[in-house]
């Protein structure tokens, strides 16, 4: 896997590979030794960067993501870069799956998060730390102000945004320079196409997150795919019932009819499109399986020409599709409490 630079000198492969799945959100957790083991046949693969977060968890043990990465990269930590997030809690309190999120970027909140990730990942520094969403009650400028002095402090090396949008950006980094931000993009959600301009201008790389639009555009699954009601986000998201089977058959079609031409996989050409149409696109799809992993991968290997991507964004303008999975949903509920495990 060749790579690719986020911001003005930030290094990292290509592909990313998002970890949260082994622990939050889809379905029962892997077991340990088994994520493990399939976070090493990623890097054996060439993947470079790993995607996690302080939240990612169980409500038995709410940062058993960090955990998992940290063993799983400690042997090989010089030869990866790890991402980790602040700035959230999930409202327990709620019965739904996907539970709402309570953004908290106070200064002493962030601080509290970024020793307790150092301590769970076993690493002296996060290579790139993300503003995990954006906090009504703080200021841009006040949370740039504590990744600077986290910056030389030399706690993190690199600081983002994870669902940005222009004015925080430009207002944030004015004050300490962001190297990337994080936000959802796929063929099915192109909302932040919008940012591009800024993100050129400022020398801003941006990490793809829910790069096939939680899988669906793997092409994998179909209307009568089921997942546990209790512990998979996917049971709730509207890409995933038997009507948006039927109204995605076309844009399927379409990733099938070109994945044919180019050798490729659907997984692959969703990737390729946004690999293609910038240099500082790092889509970090999700998956525990190895064989998925590879693919993934060799999505990097696939060439569309401008001309193609141009038809891709042209057909997908007009084509039919679902509703698709836009984020969970945010409240606000002020908490004394900071997360000190």
């Amino acid at each position: 896997m060749d790579d690719r630079v986020l911001g003005t000198d930030f290094t990292v492969s290509s592909i990313g590979l998002g970890c949260m799945g082994f622990s939050h959100a889809y379905g029962a957790p892997t077991e340990e030794q088994q994520a493990i083991r399939a976070i090493r046949s990623a890097y054996d693969m060439g993947y470079t960067l790993f995607d996690t977060a302080e939240v990612y968890g169980t409500q038995d043990d709410p940062h058993a993501n960090e955990r998992l990465v940290g063993k799983a990269l400690k042997d090989v930590r010089d030869q990866v870069q790890i991402i980790s997030k602040f700035g959230i809690r999930f409202d327990e309190s709620s019965s739904e799956v996907n539970k709402p999120l309570i953004p908290d970027a106070r200064c002493a909140v962030i601080r509290a998060s970024v020793e307790g990730s150092l301590r769970r990942l076993g690493t002296d520094r996060i290579d790139l730390y993300f503003q995990h969403r954006i906090d009504p009650d703080v200021e841009p400028e006040v949370v740039a102000g504590v990744m600077a002095d986290l910056i030389r402090e030399g706690k993190i090396l690199h600081w983002g945004i994870s669902e940005a949008n222009e004015d925080y950006l430009r207002r944030a980094h004015a004050v300490c320079p962001v190297t990337a931000v994080e936000n959802r993009y796929s063929m099915m959600a192109r909302q932040y196409e919008a940012l591009f301009p800024a993100l050129e201008e400022l020398r801003v790389g941006f990490v793809a997150f829910s790069p096939m639009a939680n899988g669906l555009l793997a092409g994998v699954y179909g209307k009568d795919s089921q997942f546990d009601p209790k512990l998979d986000y996917r049971s709730n998201m509207p890409q995933f019932t038997a009507q948006a089977a039927e109204q995605n058959r076309q844009l399927l079609q379409l990733l099938h009819n070109l994945a044919a031409q180019k050798s490729a996989t659907p997984a692959q050409i969703s990737l390729a499109w946004m690999l293609c149409k910038k240099p500082w696109i790092v889509p970090i799809p999700g998956t525990r399986k190895p064989e998925r992993m590879r693919e993934n991968a060799g999505a990097a290997d696939v060439r569309l020409t401008v001309d193609e991507v141009a038809a891709l964004d042209r057909a997908l303008d007009t084509i039919p599709m679902s509703a698709v999975f836009g984020g969970t949903r945010v409240t606000k509920q002020f908490c004394n409490v900071l997360q000190l495990d």
